[in-house]
């Protein structure tokens, strides 16, 4: 069987960008939103706590996700991945 993706880390990068769309894009009646908060901060704790090496594989992973979505919304996302999660410092 052939993997669809290049490695693990680029199958467990999409898949865990696929949960985060979907709990961001959830209305209250599909999840509970201070449940939603959690899920979304806890992330972003352990994204941020990454070492330096492991911060930029995600990013760049990230930004080839993001350079090959057609959905503008989920482009938007993804450009605003790494700074949302603390992946990246705040550049404003």
């Amino acid at each position: 069987m052939t993997s669809l993706f290049p490695s693990l880390t680029r199958a467990l990068a999409e898949a865990l960008v696929n949960v985060l769309w979907f709990i961001d894009g959830s209305e209250d009646e599909q999840m509970d939103p201070d449940d939603a908060v959690k899920v979304l901060e806890g992330v972003a704790h352990v994204v941020s706590t990454l070492p330096g090496d492991q911060r930029q594989e995600l990013i760049e992973l990230v930004g080839e996700m993001a350079a090959a979505e057609t959905d503008p919304a989920r482009r938007e996302f993804l450009e605003e991945f790494p700074e949302g999660f603390g992946l990246i410092d705040d550049v404003s």
